[in-house]
């Protein structure tokens, strides 16, 4: 297992970028995809085609997101931890992803740097 974290600066303040990363109809303009997001605690989504799926564990407005991502046959949960504070150039975001699988790990590196952020960053930017 390993970990991932990194910081990203997103061009919107951190209430939109909240919004871009729980409301399913926000996901999907900025995706391209379908979006299924059940924007409570316990509530699953599923983004990018079933590619990524699991469950929102904490969520608190403007500030900080909590998910589980699920993995086949993994012992231990993979946690993704998204805080989000105000900056100068809009939010400051600091990803944290725990737990993530050996054989996934660039993969999921790869995804977060080009597809996930790389795609919400360009939306905000046009």
């Amino acid at each position: 297992m390993k970990d991932f974290k990194k910081y990203y600066i997103i061009p919107a303040d951190p209430e939109e970028v909240y919004l871009a990363l729980t409301n399913a109809a926000t996901i999907q303009l900025w995706t391209g995809d379908v979006v299924e997001m059940d924007a409570t605690p316990g509530g699953e989504f599923s983004m990018w085609d079933g590619a990524i799926v699991g469950k929102n564990i904490e969520l608190d407005p403007g500030k900080k997101i909590v998910q589980q991502w699920y993995f086949d046959g993994q012992p231990e949960e993979s946690i993704v931890t998204i805080k989000l504070h105000a900056d100068k150039a809009g939010t400051s975001v600091e990803l944290r992803h725990a737990n993530i699988p050996d054989e996934d790990y660039n993969d999921i590196t790869e995804g977060w740097n080009d597809s996930y952020f790389a795609s919400l960053i360009e939306f905000y930017e046009d």
